[in-house]
């Protein structure tokens, strides 16, 4: 309750103040009481059932579309938010027409290192946070653009929403974020990242807790966002090297016991590919950017964490005997 608690303190603090609306997601640790007795003035739309990050963000965003206002911010509730953290993200955003999201900067809550600077996307068919883990610096305060926001501290326009429509709610949790930003880009938005906007964050403060919970929606969901969005043109670049690191986390999972869970997820990643491929070919007849808008956004490597994946990636051209 006091990573609430914190949350709510900080968004009431704001020098531009919200309109706040809490989700409050089939919780049972008695959050939904907390805000009612502790913060009357606060909209609760609840939910019985836990719909998930992508559920429970699209039920705020539709209260702010009938509400017919122009911007809407979405908040974890296990972050903290600098006084200007909203004001800055509306100065971004009001830069140009084109600007559909713009993102924070995310630190850990001791502001030793960076979660998020925003999200890219790589020709291995991997998303990964901008920056996480390193010392805080402003090492990316002036490399602005960028592929995706994170959907745990960023502002959008409520007009992205009627044009591309809400968070696919599919993915449940992990890289829904990633997935709208990737159809905003198709769509011809533009994705920016505000360094300003300053943003303390309880890394996995909740899906930690559940065993097998990362590994489940990490199978779902990374095939769902390949399937989805990447150009035909892309494919022979990305789709080799996709397959060959999906491949690679049914081992990492074994290894951790987890082998059931990646299974699992990969199973109903396969029982939604119809839908997926049918989402597909909406999405790419009406894109408005060229592929070669979208490679030019790309990370050509891996993830910079990814130092498990670097090995097997040498060994597997050493094998064709080719070099990196």
């Amino acid at each position: 309750m006091d990573s609430l608690q914190e949350c709510l303190d900080s968004l009431q603090a704001q020098t531009l103040k919200p309109h706040i609306v809490v989700v409050e997601n089939g919780s049972t640790d008695g959050s939904l009481e907390f805000v009612q007795s502790r913060y009357p003035e606060v909209e609760v739309v609840i939910h019985q059932k836990n719909q998930g990050f992508a559920g429970g963000v699209n039920a705020g965003i539709r209260r702010a579309l009938e509400a017919k206002v122009e911007f809407v911010a979405l908040f974890n509730n296990d972050a903290v938010a600098d006084k200007q953290w909203l004001e800055s993200l509306v100065a971004a955003l009001q830069q140009s027409a084109d600007i559909g999201i713009v993102t924070s900067k995310i630190l850990d809550m001791e502001q030793a290192r960076l979660d998020s600077t925003g999200d890219f996307y790589t020709t291995w068919g991997l998303p990964y946070p901008r920056g996480r883990g390193e010392p805080v610096s402003d090492r990316y305060d002036h490399d602005l653009e960028i592929f995706a926001a994170s959907g745990g501290a960023s502002l959008y326009r409520t007009q992205l929403f009627a044009d591309i429509g809400l968070f696919d709610e599919n993915f449940f949790a992990y890289y829904e974020d990633v997935d709208l930003s990737f159809r905003a880009q198709l769509a011809g938005w533009k994705v920016r990242y505000a360094p300003e906007a300053i943003v303390l964050h309880h890394i996995g403060a909740t899906s930690s807790k559940i065993k097998g919970f990362h590994t489940y929606q990490t199978m779902k969901n990374l095939p769902m966002l390949f399937w989805k969005n990447v150009p035909l043109g892309l494919m022979p670049t990305i789709l080799p090297r996709f397959t060959l690191v999906y491949g690679s986390f049914f081992i990492s999972a074994a290894g951790r016991h987890q082998l059931r869970y990646a299974l699992k997820g990969a199973g109903y990643s396969l029982l939604l590919l119809p839908k997926k491929l049918a989402q597909r070919w909406h999405i790419q007849h009406t894109r408005k950017v060229p592929t070669s808008y979208i490679r030019s956004l790309l990370y050509y490597d891996l993830p910079p964490n990814a130092d498990r994946l670097r090995t097997l990636r040498t060994r597997w051209w050493k094998l064709r005997g080719k070099t990196i």
